[in-house]
């Protein structure tokens, strides 16, 4: 696939894909004999892993870690799953995070809404009660 291609199936900036190779967050991409990008299923697999760790929020830094630690092979397995062990309790921290901030804005939004329907405002939970925040 060229990178017009790939960029356009998987919704990538083609610039954004130069960019994941040159800084090394997906290994060198295959070449046609005339040096143009040919992506095999093997480059498409790094750009998806890519779009996935970035999408999740992992910095470039550690994703360009992760390339460099499976370059190096089997020596680095251990590392490799710490790395990806660290990675997914930095994401379950941010989902913790961010189950809270809904469960307020949900009962906010609950509150709103029964205040539309009574014309009163009020809070039932301590916490609410104690700081007033509408």
């Amino acid at each position: 696939m060229t990178i017009k291609e790939v960029s356009e199936k998987y919704d990538i900036p083609a610039d954004t894909l130069r960019y994941y190779e040159r800084v090394g967050m997906i290994p060198p991409v295959t070449r046609t004999g005339g040096g143009i990008r040919d992506y095999q299923d093997t480059d498409i697999g790094w750009v998806l892993l890519a779009k996935c760790m970035r999408a999740a929020g992992l910095p470039v830094e550690v994703m360009i870690e992760y390339l460099k630690l499976y370059q190096q092979g089997s020596a680095t397995i251990s590392a490799r799953h710490q790395l990806l062990v660290d990675q997914r309790n930095v994401l379950l921290e941010q989902r913790r995070r961010i189950d809270e901030t809904l469960e307020r804005i949900n009962y906010k939004i609950a509150r709103y809404e029964a205040a539309m329907e009574t014309g009163v405002l009020t809070w039932e939970k301590e916490d609410e009660k104690q700081n007033a925040i509408p």
